[in-house]
């Protein structure tokens, strides 16, 4: 069965991230609200971030970054298994997490 596909988008690191309709309609109505109706934000993210970083915990998991306005980040984190990328969640923040930077603009 063919999975119902939001959108797909080409990292600069290298690799396609996937967002299913389902799991965006789980991120935006129980996760993170706040991002409903942002899809093209997050495609803007993953496409041209600021700043990539992998995280510390997992080094299969990346954190893009884009300046939303002064001290606000629009942060997506995604997950790189088998080749394929997928969005985990999405968020604004205040504050960039640790992890190593490896790709900025």
């Amino acid at each position: 069965m063919k999975k119902d596909i939001l959108f797909e988008v080409s990292t600069p690191i290298g690799f396609d991230i996937t967002v299913t309709s389902d799991w965006w309609n789980y991120i935006v109505t129980v996760k993170h609200p706040i991002m409903f109706g942002r899809e093209l934000d997050v495609q803007s993210v993953l496409k041209l971030p600021d700043e990539i970083r992998q995280s510390r915990k997992d080094p299969s998991v990346f954190l893009f970054y884009r300046v939303e306005r002064s001290k606000r980040w629009i942060c997506v984190v995604a997950k790189k298994c088998n080749g394929e990328g997928f969005v985990i969640t999405t968020y604004i923040t205040d504050a960039i997490k640790e992890g190593e930077r490896i790709w900025s603009k």
